[in-house]
């Protein structure tokens, strides 16, 4: 029999628990890699919010814990377009509001003046003003979420008992923003109670300005208020606490999930050896070096977590699309894993498997040919 022979042989010995420990191992892989691809999805669906209006900075509360839940006054942003490197400045107000009506909650909430460039960068046109010189009763919605609500221009929404009629929509590189809905700042500020307020600005370069040497108007920017603080759009997003705490429940929840994967390679590859020592016996009495017989247990493990890697993967993935085909869960999830956490998906699967194979292999060159032969027959 070749050496390959061996290897295949051990895994199709007891191939119905050969498949349990497949399961048990592609489940644990797949975990990972749902819920790392689920948190990376966002970060990067959030990242994609400035990055598709070209912003570079972002200005937000100094010593706030939330960042997207800090304030600011709205008069910041003119102050901040004065300082010398900074093209522009838009605020944004950033809420969570619910349309009742269709039943669809928790949807993100953007208040932005109607006359700004981030207004424009949207595609969108400014509504008229009423007589008293205010932003009309309109509001603007994301493709995905005027598809989730069937509504086209000049349907009305009712937002806290108040109506507004769809002004036009909008497509974004960021899903989380073409799940979402803009309104003009005041009417944001009037409906949540928080006139004067905005969460963040928006600060774009202007273009004599090197983008990795901010650090001038950083300074320019800080120095109007001591409560400023201007982040690069990279350090606001990664340090932004939520994306924090999404990576790190990610990782918490999956570690239960590769214990088990774990656990269970190691007691499929252990006992194995015990049922193949005569075996053992019999190849080391014929010559076969310690490392060879060592090199069976560990391609035996490998293949299984390789195979488990393409399964769970497989299973992440498409687990992934179904949930982003989904009304709840709609505009908020990346529908595809990125290559980055397959390539994590693989480097794990391979970890456990060596990992698994270790103390099998260990026992299996410990044991003398003479001990190992009085098992077989």
């Amino acid at each position: 029999m070749t050496f390959l022979g061996f290897v295949f042989k051990g895994l199709l010995r007891r191939p119905f628990r050969a498949c349990l420990t497949l399961m048990a191992l592609a489940t644990a892989i797949g975990s990972v890699m749902a819920f790392v691809g689920v948190a990376d999805g966002f970060t990067e669906s959030f990242r994609n919010v400035y990055a598709s209006h070209h912003v570079d900075l972002v200005v937000s509360r100094q010593g706030s814990a939330d960042r997207l839940s800090s304030s600011l006054s709205d008069e910041f942003p003119a102050r901040i377009a004065a300082v010398e490197g900074v093209g522009n400045a838009a605020g944004v107000l950033l809420e969570t509001l619910s349309i009742e009506d269709h039943q669809i909650y928790g949807i993100p909430a953007m208040g932005v003046r109607t006359d700004s460039w981030l207004f424009a960068d949207y595609g969108l046109t400014a509504p008229e003003k009423t007589p008293e010189g205010d932003d009309a009763d309109t509001l603007y919605l994301g493709e995905n979420l005027a598809r989730r609500m069937n509504a086209d221009v000049g349907s009305e929404v009712m937002l806290f008992d108040e109506p507004f009629h769809v002004g036009g929509t909008f497509q974004s590189g960021s899903i989380w923003e073409n799940g979402s809905l803009i309104l003009p700042l005041a009417a944001l500020q009037r409906l949540t109670g928080r006139e004067g307020q905005l969460t963040y600005i928006n600060v774009m370069l202007a273009g004599n300005v090197d983008p990795g040497d901010t650090k001038p108007v950083v300074a320019g920017i800080e120095a109007i208020d001591p409560k400023l603080l201007a982040l690069a759009t990279d350090e606001f997003v990664e340090t932004d606490q939520r994306m924090r705490l999404a990576g790190s429940m990610a990782w918490m929840t999956s570690a239960i999930a590769l214990l088990v994967g774990a656990i269970g390679t190691l007691n499929t590859m252990m006992t194995s050896v015990l049922e193949r020592t005569g075996e053992i016996g019999i190849l080391r009495a014929i010559g076969w070096p310690t490392r060879r017989v060592a090199l069976i247990i560990f391609l035996e493990s490998v293949i299984l977590a390789i195979v488990a890697t393409i399964l769970g993967g497989i299973g992440a993935a498409a687990l992934l699309s179904l949930l982003a085909a989904t009304d709840a869960a709609g505009g908020l999830l990346q529908p595809s894993i990125a290559w980055s956490v397959w390539l994590r998906g693989a480097m794990i699967g391979l970890g456990i498997g060596v990992v698994g194979a270790l103390l099998p292999a260990y026992r299996a060159t410990r044991l003398h040919p003479t001990e190992a032969l009085r098992h077989q027959g």
